[in-house]
């Protein structure tokens, strides 16, 4: 992962080319910065507090899923959408957590362009949907949401 946008290509709209697939690189889940996000924005136990987690039906302690989710988008804003071409998001469908991010885990980001149309109404853009998977050390799915995307054309 680079924190470099000079290194980032630049994409426009016609280069989310539906079917391909996008590997957005890693991010390992730290203890004290899921202990930090829990107790600031998920304040539930098993997010929270090691002995109550470990009575917990996750057997210990868990990510909160949209700290998953910042990390998730951390990458995707890195490395899959471009600051010269990126309008922003009307939405998200379809989040879903199926497994448990657990501290130690190194998650990484799959994107799949699904769709790609231009606007019929603003054709200076164009609106993409994709499909996301969150995946830990060992290839499970731990996280999965189909955004869509307002992407700018690129210019004449």
């Amino acid at each position: 992962m680079t924190d470099s946008p000079a290194s980032r290509p630049i994409r426009w709209f016609e280069d989310y080319v539906p079917g391909s697939v996008h590997e957005l690189g890693r991010v390992e889940v730290d203890l004290e910065e899921l202990l930090a996000f829990g107790r600031r924005f998920d304040p539930q136990p098993f997010h929270v507090d090691a002995q109550a987690a470990a009575q917990s039906n996750f057997g210990g302690l868990i990510a909160s899923g949209w700290h998953t989710a910042a990390m998730m988008m951390r990458l995707l804003a890195l490395n899959f959408l471009c600051p010269e071409s990126s309008l922003g998001a009307p939405g998200i469908d379809e989040l879903r957590w199926p497994r448990p991010v657990r501290p130690g885990d190194v998650l990484s980001v799959r994107v799949t362009v699904m769709e790609a149309r231009r606007s019929q109404s603003k054709p200076d853009r164009g609106i993409i949907h994709t499909l996301i998977e969150v995946l830990n050390q060992n290839g499970e799915v731990a996280m999965t949401c189909k955004p869509t995307n307002l992407v700018r054309c690129r210019p004449a």
